[in-house]
């Protein structure tokens, strides 16, 4: 029971449409380029771009008793992630979101929430943490697993010697003091710097990864889109470019850009050259639709990573 990553959180239903400029009124119909239908979500989303790299991947959720979780189900087993840990909530629909991408890769979104929000921390999962080797923790702010169901699989999984990695539903009123709690147990916490300067309130990167820091995470990785990321990793403070790409949908980047960084620490690779990968794992993404974008495997992104243009050179901060 249990993969390598456990990856817990949400997990969703994509269905995205591209290009949609405009919603056209009354009746009338549009022909756009292309429909994807994927599945998603902090966890979910992580889970399949992790297994499509080879990663050996269980995820950690809960899908509804109807159609969209059979499908789901169907797309996780075809590229081998492991549900075994994610119950079907009898009477409930799975999450869902609608995302009509427009020509230049941005979207509205429109969710219906489903069972991944209700999920719960099953002693099943407990146990599998024990065998876990990473564990990306994704359920910060979810309102049912309760507090020392949480703490006791992130200490179960720390305990067993895993690398545990930490990315962020939204952030809301409650998250600084969940993250009191989860951080400690911590080594790589990877939330956007918009998520991480609203919820630290300082104006640097800098400052926020001295306040998360100061909560006990290990190492702070901040997603800052398509002016790459910065990492405070132990004393060191690097800022790592973007590729020069013509994003499609950026919908996943954040998700797949964990799923990069765990499958290259997976094969040996220090934190920077991961972080570099993780870039190239979410620049092939944005420039494809859903959650796989032109992903294809490890190799592949690889070498995209060493051959694609970036945007700028690496700056080293003080």
């Amino acid at each position: 029971m249990g993969g390598r990553l456990l990856a817990v959180g949400l997990t969703t239903l994509d269905i995205l449409g591209r290009p949609i400029d405009a919603i056209p009124e009354g009746g009338a119909g549009s022909l756009i380029e292309k429909i994807e239908v994927v599945p998603a979500g902090t966890a979910g989303g992580t889970a399949l771009v992790a297994a499509a790299l080879g990663v050996d991947t269980a995820l950690v959720s809960a899908l509804g008793e109807d159609l969209i979780a059979r499908f789901v189900r169907l797309v996780y087993d075809e590229y081998g992630v492991d549900t075994a840990l994610v119950p079907t909530l009898s009477g409930m629909t799975t999450s869902a979101t609608i995302l009509p991408i427009d020509s230049r890769g941005q979207r509205p979104t429109f969710h219906a929430l489903g069972a991944s929000m209700f999920m719960k921390l099953t002693e099943e999962a407990i146990e599998a943490a024990k065998d876990a080797r990473y564990v990306h923790w994704a359920a910060v702010g979810s309102p049912t697993i309760e507090a020392e169901a949480r703490n006791r699989f992130l200490a179960t999984a720390k305990a067993a010697g895993a690398t545990v990695t930490c990315d962020l539903i939204a952030p809301g009123p409650h998250t600084m003091a969940e993250l009191e709690h989860v951080l400690p147990l911590v080594d790589y916490f990877m939330p956007s710097i918009s998520e991480a300067l609203f919820l630290t309130g300082t104006e640097t990167p800098e400052d926020a990864a001295k306040a998360f820091r100061a909560m006990g995470a290990g190492n702070c990785i901040f997603k800052l889109g398509d002016e790459g990321s910065f990492l405070a990793l132990g004393d060191d403070r690097l800022r790592l470019p973007a590729y020069a790409i013509e994003p499609v949908d950026t919908t996943s980047c954040g998700d797949s850009y964990c799923a990069g960084f765990i499958a290259a620490l997976d094969r040996g690779w220090n934190p920077v050259d991961a972080c570099r990968f993780a870039t190239a794992t979410a620049a092939l993404v944005a420039q494809g639709l859903g959650t796989l974008g032109r992903i294809e495997d490890f190799d592949a992104t690889e070498t995209f990573m060493r051959s694609a243009p970036l945007r700028s050179t690496s700056l080293r901060t003080d």
